[in-house]
């Protein structure tokens, strides 16, 4: 498919299909530039802590399947993580999952480096591209880990999970869809989407857009054939779940995913 890339994001689709889903993914990489040492072993990159498993990929088939464009986040969440407000003591990491990153005790002028050069761009990134194509609903993709290496005793046994903070009109529809597809629902699970939801706070929420925030265990879009699946089962779903929300274009079309 095709799209844009700047250092902060990756565009994904022809930005033609307005009124229909925007995907969102903060997460979606585990690059870290050149010019930025975190002081972390290279496997690190690897693990959940970097980035969420099977987002990029899983971002690919879905608008593919729905015919939809995505924003995926273009660096690693421990360099920035975008789902975070601006103040957050956690937008720019110094420990993740037990993980020291020695390379984020930045001063204040190295912090606002970083905001400047990455979270910025990127907010201002999926800011354009909602107002470019004014989606009928926002998809808010992330991944999680079947458990966590500090809370090992702590199962997290969800198939996927719908996150949302006040606005709740996508998760209403979409969980009894899912539910009904037998697949296991997390509401407001591995965690609270009223405690972390900075960029759908701010996108969608502060813009009165419907959101459907969903969590994918990741190992189960860890390989091409889990991608796949998920993308098949998901799609209908989210596409059930945007359809409930589209009205008349200003031309008096629809436009499906």
């Amino acid at each position: 498919m095709s799209g844009s890339r700047a250092e902060a994001w990756e565009a994904i689709g022809k930005g033609e299909a307005r009124g229909g889903i925007l995907i969102v993914a903060d997460h979606a990489s585990a690059r870290i530039p050149d010019d930025i040492d975190l002081g972390i072993p290279a496997d690190v990159l690897m693990r959940h802590v970097a980035v969420d498993i099977g987002v990029a990929p899983l971002a690919q088939a879905l608008c593919g399947r729905l015919g939809c464009d995505a924003l995926l986040g273009g660096i690693s969440r421990l360099v920035c993580d975008f789902n975070r407000e601006e103040q957050a003591p956690g937008l720019i990491p110094l420990s993740s999952d037990g993980i020291d990153i020695a390379g984020n005790r930045l001063d204040t002028a190295g912090r606002e480096a970083r905001l400047a050069r990455f979270f910025r761009p990127y907010h201002d990134a999926v800011a354009a591209a909602i107002a470019r194509l004014r989606p009928g609903l926002i998809v808010s993709l992330h991944s999680f880990t079947p458990t966590l290496q500090t809370r090992p005793d702590e199962q997290r046994p969800w198939q996927i999970g719908v996150l949302y903070n006040q606005d709740d009109r996508a998760a209403r529809i979409a969980i009894p869809l899912l539910e009904a597809a037998g697949i296991v629902t997390g509401d407001n699970q591995p965690y609270s989407g009223r405690v972390l939801n900075a960029t759908m706070n701010r996108h969608a929420e502060g813009a009165g857009i419907p959101y459907l925030g969903i969590e994918v265990r990741q190992d189960l879009i860890g390989d091409g054939a889990g991608v796949a699946n998920w993308a098949e089962r998901l799609s209908p779903i989210i596409g059930a779940t945007w359809d409930s929300f589209v009205d008349t274009m200003d031309d008096g079309s629809r436009q499906p995913a």
